[in-house]
């Protein structure tokens, strides 16, 4: 069944965590197309190099030269004319005429019979298409050689220009998040600055009249808000731009407003609390006022409620574009486990990343696990290895959707699919790694 962000239906049924990840990717993509309708010129940005990291690339990186330049060697040895290789003879015997170096080529031309001692990265001599390693030759006198022909086929060792780029071909492709190694590569071309998608603007706030600030007292039945730093950090690992709009009170005109003012200018808008049924719950009343927005029960656990949709176009905006908005539960772990599940995905498409995704990896439980079928669940729990170097994990004690410690002293989530029962110790279960994501 195709869910829309608003339909009914969502109010009373729980969404499998696959049917949700596709509902918010289809409306995201609904937003880039609009976008693009739109068009603005402000949407790239030309950064240098070490600005660059973790940013969008917004066209493709064309190679100006050949990758490697020119043949070169791939290992310090000796190089030399590979037809001396189809003989019927067991030992090759060559003499020594020279050496090359990485930045300061021999300038001679090797003949039949004989070789250069050359070090790794440095040019091919002409008449060289062949280099034998170093350690499987054996020293002779008068500057001689010696190797077995069984030990390498002609033109091993050798790298090819243009083996790794090609003139005008694409070295990194539109869309990739940029990593250091990525960075590297473009300097590595002689290019010292990116063409990349403009920082999407996030703005984030917490609702409840028992959350306090920093350096507040706490009075009773007052805790301090966490959830604006999970997400500061969280975001700051996508490397956008953040607006923090503070605690709104639980009172339809703040959040009206709060709501209002947020959306002018950021092109998301994160909330955490006041999603679920409660009385005092009044997000979802000012929700159907300024936009499409759907709440939804999903599957999982932790994090039930969440609220997705869009808010219309507020004046003042320019150009006028929606504002992506969540609404996350307000347990501190269910923040966090929304957000890695459906919010980090959504961002990366909607700033025109082209892998979304983070990685999975499988692991040995080295405990049973208590799971009921017809929920996804994402347990914290730390990855490690036994004595014979296998993954293993083990989660990090209570699983409550209040207690912070278990995220802080996790590493991971074990992911349990939405069919899957309890887990015996020795499964093989899902992990997605924390490091670079949370």
């Amino acid at each position: 069944m195709k869910h829309s962000p608003n339909s009914p239906i969502l109010l009373t049924s729980s969404l499998h965590v696959d049917e949700a990840r596709k509902a918010i990717s289809e409306m995201v993509e609904e937003l880039i197309q609009e976008a693009k309708v739109i068009g603005d010129p402000n949407d790239i940005e030309v950064v240098s190099l070490d600005q660059a990291i973790d940013r969008i690339l917004a066209e493709d990186l064309l190679s100006p030269i050949d990758v490697p330049a020119a043949d070169n060697s791939a290992m310090d040895g000796f190089a030399f004319d590979g037809a001396c290789l189809d003989t019927s003879k067991p030992e090759i015997i060559l003499r020594i005429v020279g050496t090359a170096y990485a930045g300061k080529p021999f300038e001679g031309k090797i003949q039949q019979g004989e070789c250069l001692k050359i070090m790794t990265g440095a040019l091919m001599p002409v008449g060289c298409d062949t280099v034998i390693p170093q350690e499987f030759t054996n020293a002779k006198e008068d500057l001689q050689i010696a190797f077995q022909q069984n030990q390498l086929k002609r033109g091993e060792n050798r790298r090819l220009r243009g083996e790794d780029l090609q003139q005008g071909k694409p070295a990194i492709a539109t869309g990739r998040l940029l990593r250091p190694s990525d960075l590297g590569l473009a300097a590595s071309l002689g290019i010292a600055s990116l063409k990349v998608k403009r920082r999407l603007k996030v703005a984030i706030l917490s609702s409840g009249d028992e959350l306090r600030s920093l350096g507040q007292a706490l009075d009773a039945g007052s805790i301090y808000d966490s959830n604006r730093y999970s997400l500061t950090g969280l975001l700051n690992r996508l490397n956008l731009e953040i607006i923090d709009c503070g605690i709104v009170r639980d009172e339809p005109a703040s959040l009206k407003e709060a709501f209002c003012a947020a959306a002018k200018r950021a092109d998301v808008l994160i909330s955490s609390g006041g999603v679920s049924v409660g009385e005092a719950d009044f997000t979802k009343q000012i929700m159907q006022e300024l936009g499409d927005v759907g709440f939804w029960k999903i599957a999982m656990r932790p994090g039930r409620p969440m609220a997705f949709g869009i808010l219309k176009p507020v004046a003042g905006k320019n150009p006028a574009r929606k504002t992506l908005f969540f609404g996350l539960p307000g347990n501190p772990v269910a923040v966090m486990v929304t957000f890695y599940q459906f919010v980090r995905a959504a961002l990366l498409q909607l700033n025109g990343a082209n892998q979304t995704e983070p990685p999975l990896m499988q692991a040995i439980s080295e405990a049973p696990i208590r799971k009921k079928p017809g929920r996804t669940e994402f347990q914290r729990a730390i990855l490690g290895r036994d004595s014979n170097g296998k993954p293993t994990v083990k989660l990090t004690g209570s699983q409550g959707a209040g207690i912070l410690r278990s995220m802080s002293e996790a590493n991971c989530f074990v992911i349990l699919g939405h069919e899957q029962g309890n887990i015996a110790a020795g499964d093989w279960v899902d992990v997605a790694l924390f490091d670079g994501l949370l």
